[in-house]
């Protein structure tokens, strides 16, 4: 079974929950478990958010990255993180 993050842009992006969810719904219909820090409550800090992400990542077997992801220092860190775990990885729209 695959159990994916979702990973991209969220700070300063207006329809970024539209874009996570569009996203979630294609790997849904694709078979996936899907986790997205979209779905969590937004105005806090980020430090509050990082080690939450980092739990989900923790929960996953892949990681999918959203188109803008390398404009995003949360997602750039998810990356690294992702990377030294050896976690399978998905680019949407060919970014890599």
């Amino acid at each position: 079974m695959k159990v994916t993050y979702l990973a991209g842009p969220i700070t300063g992006i207006n329809n970024y929950q539209e874009r996570f969810a569009l996203a979630e719904l294609d790997l849904i219909c694709k078979g996936h478990k899907v986790f997205s820090p979209a779905s969590m409550p937004s105005g806090l800090p980020h430090e509050t958010y990082m080690p939450i992400c980092y739990a989900m990542i923790d929960a996953c077997n892949t990681i999918c990255f959203l188109p803008g992801w390398r404009d995003s220092p949360g997602a750039k860190m998810e990356y690294e993180y992702a990377a030294a775990k050896g976690m399978t990885m998905m680019f949407l729209e060919g970014e890599k």
